[in-house]
């Protein structure tokens, strides 16, 4: 009679399971088979969502807008006056960006962007947010302890440096304009977009790698 392993058998569920997505993901993809089913939703509709909030806008609006404003002093002021109005020069309103806002980091002022009560984010130019945006941590503690929150990724900011939290909301979102690194001067707009990451847009990241052009 062969021997049973409770270790072999609990390896065996492991495997089978480990490959399952999450619970609130299955749950998402239930909701979204029934609707499929009932006829009130298009999969090819969802389907050409993800590929432009991932793919065409990510964070690659976002980055053309500080190039642009890196570049055009002009357009730098009012994307600071009225980001609303600075953005539809370039086609970018719409959903999520009726009431936007842009805050300017200088080498005595640092920002950072929240939404302590859901996740309001500016989707129409920095696309979909990262998971620790919408978490209950980042939420509580970046207007608590925001240096603390900005050491755990990486971000020391000295304590001449004033940080500034901005609260976003569904009426008003914010997107931080990062300090142009020293060495870009001469960079073509597609150069310095490449350089600036959905996290200094955010404000969890203050300084830009230079030595890294066309990367995000």
């Amino acid at each position: 009679m062969a021997h049973d392993d409770p270790h072999r058998f609990a390896d065996i569920h492991h495997e089978l399971h480990r490959h399952l997505p999450s619970e609130p993901a299955l749950r998402v993809k239930a909701l979204e088979s029934l609707l499929i089913d009932k006829g009130m939703l298009d999969p090819r509709a969802v389907d050409a969502w993800i590929a432009v909030y991932t793919e065409e806008i990510g964070p690659k609006r976002g980055a053309t807008l500080v190039a642009k404003a890196w570049l055009d002093p002009a357009f730098r002021q009012r994307l600071l006056a009225d980001g609303t109005r600075a953005i539809s020069e370039l086609g970018f309103e719409g959903w999520a960006g009726g009431h936007f806002k842009v805050v300017e980091n200088t080498p005595a002022i640092h920002n950072m962007i929240v939404c302590t009560l859901c996740s309001c984010y500016p989707h129409s130019v920095l696309g979909v947010p990262p998971n620790w945006y919408k978490s209950a941590a980042y939420r509580a503690r970046a207007v608590r302890e925001p240096r603390a929150v900005l050491a755990e990724f990486g971000e020391t900011v000295p304590p001449e440096v004033a940080v500034r939290v901005w609260d976003s909301t569904s009426e008003l979102r914010y997107m931080v304009l990062p300090e142009r690194p020293a060495g870009t001067e001469g960079w073509s707009e597609d150069a310095l977009a490449g350089i600036v990451t959905r996290n200094a847009m955010i404000g969890t990241e203050r300084t830009l790698d230079a030595a890294q052009p066309g990367s995000s």
